[in-house]
Formats: structure tokens, C-alpha cells, sequence
């Protein structure tokens, strides 16, 4: 019983400290509230630099293919690949650095002439005064590049209504396994009440 208690404790602590860890408020009132503020609010600039680590291999991948066409194989860009992510932003680019975050989303191979990839995806940030926020991308990203520029469409949490540019330039790629870990800067635009 005393087990049980314990843990009925800990899972209400856990359920009350949840909205703490956001920067706003969340739910349909609080929205409209918000809305309500924003011709009062200010715009803000706020700049992000982080590490994508997209594993395709080993025990743990953070990039898994889920849908190919039937021609997919046979493509130099593997036109048709669809890939499913949940990949770690890191400070630096060593995997074991600090995670700030998650991309997840989606991404495919879009192009039958250049390897370049329709990424469809959310910054999830999971750290610090940004934790339970999201940027969302949409954007066209020719990996071969040196610098790739994908905008910033929307955000939740402190990035409602934002917008701005990602910008990806790739720090390291395993030719072999796929594997690679991509430097972002993000610059972007949102509301402070």
C-alpha cells in the first residue's frame, strides 16, 4: 500500500511540474489569450546553434526508412526513399555532448537528377527556457551543398507564429553507412509578451 502511495505521489508530481517545465501556457483559452496580446506583443530575433546526428545504422538507428518506391533501388538519389526521424541536437557535434533537443519529422529523397531531400520536420527543444517548444521546418535540402537554407514555417510554445531560415551545412558523412552529423544555425523570428 505504502508502494503504491508512493507512487500515485511521484505521478502526481510529475503531471503538476509538467506545465512548469513549458514557457507558456498551453490549451484552446490560453491560445486565444495569446492572440489577444499579440498586437501588443514585440517581435523577437533568437539564434539557435546545434548538431543533427542522423544514425541510419547500428543497434539504436534515429533515421529509419519507411517507404521506397519500386524504382528506389535503381535511382542514383534514391528518388522515392521516405525516412522517419527522431534525431538528438547536441551542442556540440560529438554525439556524448549535451542534448538541447530532437528533430523529428520526416524526410525523402525528392529529386531524380541531385541528391537533395524534402525535409518536413519539428525542432523539438527539451532543455532550458525553450523546453516543450517546437520550430517547424519545410524546405528543400540538396545535401551535396555546402550550405543548405530551409525555412522556418511555424512553432508552438514561445514559437507560435514564427518564422525564419535554417541554415545546414554538413560537419561529417560516412559514405559507407549513411550516417552524418549536420551543423545548424538557426535564426528566427516569434513574439515576446
Amino acid at each position: 500500500m505504502e508502494k503504491t502511495s508512493l507512487v500515485s505521489l511521484i505521478c502526481f508530481i510529475v503531471v503538476m511540474a509538467m506545465p512548469m517545465a513549458q514557457s507558456v501556457e498551453l490549451g484552446p483559452k490560453a491560445v486565444e489569450k495569446w492572440f489577444h496580446k499579440l498586437p501588443h506583443a514585440k517581435q523577437k530575433v533568437s539564434k539557435f546553434h546545434f548538431y543533427f546526428h542522423d544514425i541510419v545504422t547500428g543497434k539504436n538507428p534515429t533515421a529509419i526508412t519507411i517507404a521506397q518506391s519500386n524504382m528506389t533501388a535503381k535511382s542514383p538519389t534514391f528518388f522515392g526513399s521516405v525516412a522517419m526521424i527522431d534525431d538528438p541536437l547536441t551542442v556540440g557535434p560529438e554525439l556524448n555532448s549535451t542534448i538541447v533537443g530532437r528533430a523529428q519529422g520526416i524526410y525523402g529523397s525528392a529529386d531524380q537528377n541531385e541528391a537533395a531531400l524534402l525535409m518536413t520536420l519539428n525542432f523539438v527543444f527539451t532543455t532550458g527556457k525553450y523546453n516543450g517548444s517546437t520550430l517547424s521546418v519545410l524546405g528543400r535540402n540538396p545535401v551535396f551543398n555546402q550550405y543548405r537554407e530551409m525555412p522556418i514555417i511555424g512553432g508552438s510554445g514561445v514559437f507560435r507564429l514564427a518564422q525564419g531560415i535554417a541554415t545546414a551545412k554538413t560537419y561529417w558523412f560516412n559514405t559507407t553507412s549513411g550516417d552524418a552529423v549536420v551543423e545548424y544555425n538557426v535564426m528566427v523570428l516569434h513574439y515576446s509578451h
